[in-house]
């Protein structure tokens, strides 16, 4: 089962990374500065991630795959990594799908 792990960044913003059951990151979000407004962008993500309409397909400057979701309002709630491939791209957005709307909450700034 997925999770969502919400850390705190050096410049005080809040960000949670989506991980996969595996543990591997699938997911990241922009920085927030506070805490709820982080856990509104979680609840988001778990909202938003069933909608295949949501996933903005990309590729880099270098060539590389990668995925934003986005919210209703159009506003980026996570980004992916770089991928190799389109179809690695493609499964990232199945886990993203799969993991999100279960995933548990792991608050490692308290």
């Amino acid at each position: 089962m997925g999770k969502f792990v919400i850390t705190q960044r050096k410049n005080g913003e809040f960000q949670f990374n989506l991980k996969a059951g595996n543990g591997q990151t699938i997911l990241t979000s922009e920085g927030y500065s506070s805490k709820s407004a982080c856990t509104n962008g979680i609840e988001s993500v778990k909202t938003n991630s069933q909608d295949d309409s949501k996933y903005d397909k990309k590729e880099s400057t270098s060539g590389k795959p990668y995925f934003n979701l986005k919210a209703g309002n159009g506003q980026i709630i996570g980004a992916s990594e770089m991928y190799e491939s389109t179809a690695a791209r493609d499964n990232g957005i199945a886990s993203v799908k799969s993991n999100a709307p279960e995933a548990t909450t792991d608050d490692q700034t308290s």
